[in-house]
C-alpha cells in the first residue's frame, strides 16, 4: 500500500457515486402541489431565484390568489377551514466521501453517508398564515428540529409580516441552508469563548416591513442562547437579543446593513454583551455570474464568563462568494468560489480558508457535488465528492 492509496480510494468511491446516480422520479412538495419544475424557484436547488424568495415570503403562495389550484384543498362547506388534500412533505438527503490531507498527519478518507437526512413540511394554513418545519438527522446524531415557525402575512392589511418560532438569525443576510458549498459562511456560525451566541439557530420572532422604494426593514427579537433543549425554560436568563437589518435594491445590486446586540450569562453572575455590525452585498452580473460579500465586526465584553472588566474583545471578518453558471442559472453546471477570513483578539478564534466547488445537476432534484478546500489555519486540504437530492 502506498501513500497515494487514499487518493485512489476516494476517486473510486466518487466514481461509484456518479455512476450510480439516476434521475429522481419524485419532486418536492411545492413543485408537486403546483405542478411546476424545481427550476421555477431554484437555480440550482436549494439556492433560490428571486421568484422563489418572493414565493416563500408570501407564505408559499402564488402572487395571484386566483391561480391557486382548487384541487389542493377540500371544500368542506366551512369558510373558516382550508383543509389541504395532501400534507406538504419532502425529503432531502446528503451524502459524501472525503479525503483529508493534513500537514504532519497521515492522509485519511471517510465515507460520510448519510451526512444529513431532512424531513420537511410547509405550506399555507389560511389565506394569511403559513408554516414551515423540518427535522434533521445529521452526522449520525438523533433527529432534532431546526427551522420551525409560523408566519403571518400582511398584518392588519399592512405590508408587514410576522414570523414566530425557531430560525437562523442570519437568514435575512444569507441563508446558510441554501448554500451550494459544504464549506460554511464562517463568520455567521462562529462561536467566541464560552457563550453560545452566534448568528445561527435561535428562538424568537421577526417583523418584516416592505417599505416603499425597494427598501426592506427586518427586526428580530430572540432568546440569544441557541436551540438547546429546555430544562424549565428555553431561555436560560432574562435577557433578549435584538437585531435590525436594512436592505435596499438598486437594480441588480442588493446592499444591506445588519446590527445585533444581546447578552449571555447568568442573571446574577458574569455576563457577556455581544454586538455585531456590518454590511453585506449581492451583485447579479448577468445570467452567468453572481458575487456576494459580507463583513461583520463582533465585540464581546466577557466571552469566557469570568467576570472580566476592561476593553471589549473584537472579532472581525466575513466571506466572499462567487458563483459562475456556464450555461445560465437554469443550466446543469455551477462553479463556486468561497473564501472565509476571520481574525480575533480571542485566542484560538481564527479562520482562513478557500474552497472551489463544482455542482452538476443529474436531474433537477439530484445534484452531484465536488469540492476542494484549503484551510491555512490547520494547514490541510480536504477533497469531498457527494450527492444532494430532494424529493
Amino acid at each position: 500500500m502506498t501513500q497515494k492509496d487514499p487518493w485512489v480510494r476516494i476517486l473510486l468511491l466518487g466514481w461509484l457515486v456518479v455512476a450510480c446516480a439516476k434521475p429522481a422520479q419524485a419532486i418536492p412538495a411545492f413543485a408537486r402541489k403546483y405542478q411546476f419544475s424545481c427550476s421555477t424557484c431554484h437555480a440550482p436547488f436549494p439556492r433560490l431565484k428571486p421568484y422563489g424568495e418572493e414565493f416563500a415570503a408570501r407564505g408559499f403562495r402564488l402572487e395571484d390568489p386566483a391561480q391557486e389550484p382548487t384541487r389542493a384543498t377540500y371544500d368542506v362547506g366551512d369558510p373558516w377551514l382550508e383543509l389541504p388534500r395532501e400534507l406538504g412533505l419532502a425529503v432531502r438527503l446528503d451524502g459524501f466521501v472525503s479525503l483529508v490531507d493534513s500537514k504532519g498527519r497521515p492522509t485519511s478518507s471517510d465515507v460520510e453517508w448519510p451526512w444529513a437526512f431532512k424531513l420537511l413540511s410547509g405550506g399555507p394554513i389560511t389565506r394569511n398564515i403559513s408554516y414551515y418545519v423540518y427535522g434533521i438527522l445529521e452526522k449520525g446524531e438523533s433527529v432534532k428540529l431546526e427551522d420551525t415557525w409560523v408566519q403571518f402575512n400582511s398584518l392588519f392589511h399592512l405590508p408587514i409580516d410576522l414570523t414566530v418560532g425557531q430560525f437562523q438569525v442570519s437568514d435575512p443576510l444569507f441563508k446558510r441552508e441554501l448554500r451550494l458549498e459544504r464549506n460554511d459562511y464562517a463568520m455567521l456560525s462562529l462561536q467566541v469563548g464560552h457563550v453560545p451566541t452566534n448568528l445561527t439557530y435561535d428562538r424568537g420572532l421577526v417583523l418584516t416591513w416592505r417599505a416603499p422604494g425597494e427598501v426592506e426593514v427586518l427586526a428580530q427579537v430572540v432568546n440569544g442562547n441557541g436551540i438547546e433543549p429546555a430544562e424549565e425554560r428555553f431561555d436560560d436568563n432574562r435577557f433578549k437579543a435584538l437585531s435590525l437589518r436594512l436592505v435596499r435594491s438598486f437594480g441588480p445590486v442588493r446592499l444591506g446593513l445588519f446590527g445585533y446586540q444581546g447578552r449571555a450569562g447568568e442573571d446574577n453572575g458574569p455576563q457577556d454583551r455581544v454586538r455585531y455590525l456590518g454590511p453585506d452585498l449581492v451583485v447579479d452580473l448577468g445570467q452567468n455570474w453572481q458575487l456576494s460579500a459580507c463583513y461583520l465586526r463582533r465585540t464581546d465584553d466577557d466571552p469566557f464568563l469570568v467576570g472580566r472588566r476592561g476593553p471589549s474583545f473584537t472579532t472581525k471578518g466575513g466571506f466572499l462568494e462567487l458563483h459562475y453558471f456556464p450555461h445560465g442559472q437554469d443550466g446543469r453546471w455551477v462553479v463556486t468560489l468561497l473564501a472565509n477570513r476571520v481574525t480575533s483578539d480571542v485566542p484560538g478564534v481564527k479562520v482562513n480558508n478557500a474552497s472551489l466547488t463544482v455542482n452538476y445537476l443529474r436531474a433537477r432534484n439530484f445534484r452531484i457535488q465536488g469540492e476542494l478546500l484549503y484551510d491555512s489555519v490547520h494547514d490541510q486540504n480536504v477533497l469531498t465528492l457527494g450527492v444532494v437530492t430532494a424529493f
